[in-house]
């Protein structure tokens, strides 16, 4: 168990008048715990209380290994796959002081499943995904380290990548030597997105067979894991030449992520960089094809708090890591994005992605 963290975690449900939070499999199991497991269809999950203690319910196929993770002295309640798996919930849950309390859970819990807990045991469940994100969304000197590290490998990779790729190679060609470059580098996998021509229009293209061709744009969206914490970079690239059209429509994406970046420093207003970058791609007559939020925040997860965007309605903080990344999306025809991750600091900001922005051409 990370100590600093579960008491900050403690520390938030209390002041909210939580009773306990409880965490499914998750990376944010991972990130209190230190440990995760296999999430199924069996319910499983560690239970933190306000009080600072803690235990954990799942099947009996799990316990030998939870119990040599907690140790000998936090009690974990085991299920049997024959059993009604609400019996052991109600029996943890009187002898844990939780019936007629309220709990919050985590991002990854099903919905079939809380429900069948609402059916069998008297207990009010919440959204917990919010104050499992305020206890990582400022990150230390060393988290902030191993962003830097992680930028720096997926940086490095750009390069290579760009001698890589030529017509006849599919997405998933490029996508595969993507995470060859982050072992060789010493990162581990992690997020790979290739967007070919017509898709690169799609945002959240999820496919990867689409072969290289002549004339095509690629959006390349790609970032390692080092220690645990994420990059995520956004470059647009060019195969045999670009249009009058095409070279616009880059630069107005470059000047607005731009913007977005000399926006986001402590103490400004999150709707204010979203703004900031948005109007130069309106005041340009795209303003429709920007249908995204401009960023996220990344850390333990590629997508995580704060998310950058005008309904989220608070101030940046030191400390806080995210994305700027603005985009033009013409369906059926083409697409560009330009992301990097900017940290925010005592005195502005520091972007940690320095592959150039140049269009390149190849």
């Amino acid at each position: 168990m990370r100590k600093e963290y579960l008491n900050k975690l403690v520390d938030i449900i209390r002041k909210n008048e939580i009773d306990a939070m409880l965490i499914a499999p998750s990376e944010e199991m991972e990130f209190i715990l230190g440990h995760n497991t296999h999430l199924c269809e069996r319910f499983q999950a560690l239970i933190i209380k306000n009080d600072g203690t803690y235990f954990y319910i799942c099947n009996l196929l799990t316990v030998d290994e939870i119990q040599s993770v907690l140790g000998p002295d936090i009690k974990v309640y085991g299920w049997f796959d024959g059993d009604v798996f609400t019996d052991t919930v109600n029996k943890a849950f009187e002898e844990q002081g939780l019936i007629g309390k309220t709990i919050a859970v985590n991002s990854t819990e099903r919905a079939f499943i809380i429900l069948q807990i609402m059916e069998a045991v008297d207990v009010k469940f919440i959204n917990g995904k919010p104050y499992l994100e305020v206890m990582r969304l400022i990150k230390n000197e060393e988290e902030l380290n191993n962003l830097r590290m992680a930028a720096r490998i997926t940086d490095e990779s750009y390069e290579e990548l760009i001698k890589f790729i030529k017509p006849g190679i599919k997405e998933a060609d490029i996508a595969k030597k993507m995470n060859e470059i982050f072992r060789e580098k010493g990162a581990d996998e992690g997020f790979t997105m290739v967007c070919s021509g017509p898709n690169s229009s799609y945002p959240h293209y999820n496919d990867d067979q689409r072969v290289i061709q002549e004339k095509d744009i690629i959006i390349l969206d790609w970032g390692c894991k080092y220690n645990n914490m994420c990059a995520d970079m956004s470059r647009t690239i060019f195969v045999g030449g670009i249009t009058d059209e095409e070279r616009k429509v880059y630069e107005i994406v470059r000047a607005s992520q731009e913007a977005g970046e000399k926006a986001a420093v402590k103490g400004a207003y999150i709707p204010d960089v979203d703004k900031a970058a948005r109007e130069i791609i309106e005041k340009a007559g795209y303003g429709k094809y920007f249908f995204t939020r401009l960023g996220h925040g990344i850390g333990y997860s590629v997508h995580e708090a704060p998310d950058i965007k005008a309904s989220n309605k608070r101030h940046l903080e030191k400390g806080m890591v995210f994305s700027i990344e603005p985009g033009i999306y013409m369906a059926g025809k083409f697409g560009i994005r330009i992301e990097n991750i900017v940290a925010v600091t005592e005195d502005g900001n520091e972007v940690l992605n320095k592959a150039s922005k140049d269009i390149v051409i190849i």
